[in-house]
């Protein structure tokens, strides 16, 4: 069993994929066309906020947010350890300084203590990712906190599509929003996207500069730190046709999830803290001790897994000793614990009985070395 069948959700959507596409062909205009215009709107209408910029991935999505809301070389910015870099990644090509934040232990999303001790270190924005599907529960509090202060947010909501908080949709608390395409997303493309959503339009018009090289007008460079970073009409139109689904989408991923918390039962399986709208399911992620063993046992019955995220940020090659002395416990932690389970939408009942019986009956004789 894969971790994401990409296969199966193509073949289930191929009419209105190839419908798409022609669309595209048909008009052969390729790039920024009516595609796109049509995409963004649909997509700022469906997160309830006034503007959206499409790009060519997630990780532009949050560097071009930052460069658009002020954040120059030099800057610190405020982001989680525990989401694969790419927010840091996107901190680093400004030029700015990663100012690393802890994560709750349970939920796995950064504390709003954390913003607070941030925002006490002069950062200029402050990144909130929402992760596996899971909102930050105080977003709201956290974003009246950096109002307050005069600092930027961000919302990193590359794996929260669709995710809602007290009714609100991830994407619209801060000052911007930033969303991935990618395949695996619970809204994937056909290959790479990421758009910036937020409601404030003239910095919508700054993120629509920075993506077609700093252009004011065609040829006139105006905007330092631009590039050329678009979704192209192929993917939007896709897109535009995926996005009606989204919701089944999640409500199905839900119940996946919701299957897991309810029928795993081993003594060395922490299940995560799962919720209702504000949860997703983009990933189920359990946490073991053991974590090599039971990877290694799901392997031999033919279950893939993966570990979202195997090396904190402060910890990656790149920065050699630079963080060495940043400590966040749970993030550490974590780390060597996680192991992410397979949760797409086109899954069945019985792949999904499969991969409970698996973690189940896996030995416990495996844990005599220790475990939790």
């Amino acid at each position: 069993m894969l971790i994401n069948n990409l296969s199966a959700h193509v073949t289930s959507y191929r009419s209105s994929i190839d419908a798409a596409i022609k669309r595209v062909l048909d008009r052969a205009w390729l790039v920024l066309g009516p595609e796109v215009e049509n995409f963004e709107k649909l997509f700022a209408d469906y997160i309830q906020v006034a503007q959206c910029r499409s790009v060519a991935n997630g990780t532009d999505a949050l560097e071009l947010a930052l460069r658009a809301l002020g954040v120059k070389a030099g800057d610190k910015v405020a982001t989680v350890a525990n989401a694969g870099m790419y927010t840091s990644t996107a901190i680093l090509s400004i030029g700015g300084t990663p100012i690393f934040m802890d994560v709750d232990l349970v939920t796995q999303v950064v504390m709003q203590s954390e913003v607070e001790r941030a925002i006490t270190q002069g950062v200029k924005a402050v990144v909130v990712t929402h992760l596996y599907g899971q909102a930050q529960l105080d977003i709201a509090g956290i974003a009246d906190k950096c109002r307050t202060a005069g600092v930027a947010l961000v919302e990193d909501c590359a794996q929260a599509h669709g995710a809602r908080v007290n009714g609100k949709r991830v994407g619209s608390f801060g000052d911007a929003g930033c969303f991935s395409f990618y395949p695996t997303k619970n809204l994937g493309a056909l290959g790479d996207g990421g758009a910036v959503v937020c409601s404030d339009a003239e910095l919508a018009e700054k993120v629509g500069h920075l993506r077609q090289y700093g252009w004011l007008a065609k040829y006139q460079v105006a905007m330092a730190g631009a590039r050329n970073s678009r979704l192209d009409e192929v993917q939007a139109a896709v897109l535009s046709e995926f996005l009606p689904h989204l919701d089944s989408w999640n409500a199905r991923r839900r119940d996946i999830a919701s299957q897991y918390s309810q029928r795993i039962r081993h003594p060395a399986v922490i299940l995560p803290s799962i919720g209702g709208d504000d949860y997703v399911a983009h990933l189920y992620v359990v946490r073991c001790s053991e974590r090599d063993s039971l990877r290694q046992h799901l392997r031999k019955v033919d279950i893939a897994t993966d570990v979202h995220y195997p090396i904190p940020d402060h910890r990656q090659p790149i920065f050699g000793n630079r963080f060495s002395d940043v400590r966040l416990p749970n993030t550490e932690q974590l780390a060597q614990e996680v192991l992410t389970l397979p949760c797409y939408p086109e899954m069945t009942d019985e792949d999904v009985e499969q991969v409970i019986s698996a973690v189940n009956n896996w030995p416990v004789a495996a844990l005599e070395k220790g475990g939790n």
